[in-house]
């Protein structure tokens, strides 16, 4: 028969938050990553393009295809960088692995108070619930519907893929005091 505990079921909402948290600052490392590559690509391009431009006052022909060529491409970089809008999605990300992050850190404050029993069972499902809506919330308002976002989501909501966290994936996330001991049932 099926058994889950409250407390199991704030550490598996607990690893989808802290997974979710994990994916998103990912995802706006990335993309900051992408960013800055693009910048120096954009400066190097541009700079080649002056360089072959004053060298081409002297020396003819040859260099100012080769400037037209690296002032082309610069531009189309410019026109690329401009159509991938990428810095509201970094700030996207950025902001939601903020909020994840928050979220995680209420997860441990509440499963502290359960394994200290400083709160009773009524205190803990409405936490539990409190939580939940704040996460549904975060969920709700994340990045913009692309792709990536959504394989962010599915990660966090489904274990990554799998059929769930495991104790151990759960416990990781966990300061050592909170880990469920070894060979303890659910």
């Amino acid at each position: 028969m099926f058994h889950l505990s409250v407390v199991d079921h704030i550490r598996l909402s607990f690893a989808t938050v802290a997974a979710a948290y994990q994916r998103h600052a990912d995802a706006a490392s990335r993309l900051d990553r992408w960013s800055w590559y693009m910048k120096i690509a954009l400066v190097t391009l541009t700079g080649l393009a002056c360089v072959l431009a004053l060298v081409a006052l002297q020396r003819g022909r040859g260099f100012q295809m080769a400037t037209t060529v690296a002032a082309a491409a610069a531009f189309v970089g410019c026109a690329v960088y401009i159509a991938l809008d990428l810095e509201p999605r970094i700030y996207a990300h950025r902001t939601t692995a903020a909020r994840f992050w928050l979220l995680t850190e209420k997860y441990r404050a509440l499963l502290a108070d359960v394994h200290d029993q400083a709160i009773d069972v009524p205190a803990i499902t409405d936490r539990r619930e409190a939580l939940m809506e704040e996460a549904r919330a975060i969920f709700e308002h994340a990045p913009p519907a692309d792709r990536q976002t959504y394989d962010i989501a599915k990660a966090a909501l489904t274990g990554g893929g799998r059929k769930g966290y495991s104790e151990e994936e759960i416990d990781a996330l966990l300061p050592e005091s909170l880990r469920r001991p070894k060979g303890a049932t659910a």
